[in-house]
């Protein structure tokens, strides 16, 4: 992570819709501040590209993605969450393509968001860490499906459909991302952000023998304080902020 300071993250937005891969992917990190703007008023909507029915192992996909979506679903209401849609592509083997950012687009043109938040869509987690394929598949089809769900003639076949283009989207915030420009002040949030990962306990028990809620605690506090010093000594949850202008442009 870089060393400069960050800047607050927009606030003259209304709606935002959130677009990852798997559950649990927006309370490692992200919750709290979705804790924040729904506090504050705002909407947001999660979009999930799998079940998460690959992530694991002592359960078979078909029996463990009805329970991760039960998790999930529990895990956004704790940060004022009501929306969660699944668009049902095979978790671990998500492809970057024309379909993947066609389901985005639409979603897009549907809830028609002013922010799109997605995760670190690059190879690595800060060149310590490999990412996975699903990760950087679904944040790379977010950044692109911006510009799609406002040009018209990129998937004419959702007009047909009754979605309208939606050029509305202003900035595309990637969560995780070791090049952050932004940040939400996590001291409100971070109680609220603990208990949204706990909500994934069947995951988290099959990921760790540590106390489910010690684990989620210390990891999620450790994030935030990390990021104090470039935020005035706050915890802070940061963003690598894209903006968008002109988005209905030539290809």
């Amino acid at each position: 992570m870089t060393s400069q300071r960050l800047d607050p993250m927009p606030v003259d937005w209304q709606r935002a819709l959130a677009v990852v891969a798997h559950p649990d992917d927006l309370e490692y990190g992200a919750a709290a501040a979705v804790a924040e703007w729904t506090d504050g008023g705002r909407e947001v909507v999660y979009l999930l590209a799998s079940r998460g029915e690959a992530g694991i192992d002592t359960l078979p996909p078909e029996e463990c993605a009805p329970v991760r979506e039960r998790e999930q679903r529990a895990s956004a209401a704790v940060v004022g969450v009501r929306t969660v849609e699944f668009l049902d592509h095979r978790d671990g083997v998500i492809e970057y393509g024309i379909g993947l950012r066609r389901d985005i687009a639409a979603a897009i043109r549907r809830h028609r968001p002013e922010l799109v938040i997605t995760l670190n869509h690059r190879d690595t987690w800060g060149g310590v860490a490999w990412n996975t394929p699903d990760h950087r598949a679904v944040g790379r089809a977010a950044l692109d499906a911006v510009a799609d769900a406002g040009n018209r003639w990129i998937f004419p076949e959702l007009g047909e459909r009754g979605l309208q283009p939606w050029d509305g989207v202003r900035w595309t915030a990637v969560a995780g991302s070791d090049r952050p420009t932004h940040a939400v002040d996590a001291t409100a949030g971070l109680e609220r952000s603990v208990r949204s990962l706990l909500e994934h306990r069947t995951y988290i028990e099959a990921l760790t023998q540590e106390d489910p809620e010690r684990y989620c605690r210390t990891f999620l506090t450790g994030m935030v304080e990390a990021a104090a010093e470039q935020f005035g000594g706050r915890p802070a949850v940061t963003f690598e902020v894209f903006a968008h202008q002109g988005v209905t442009g030539g290809s």
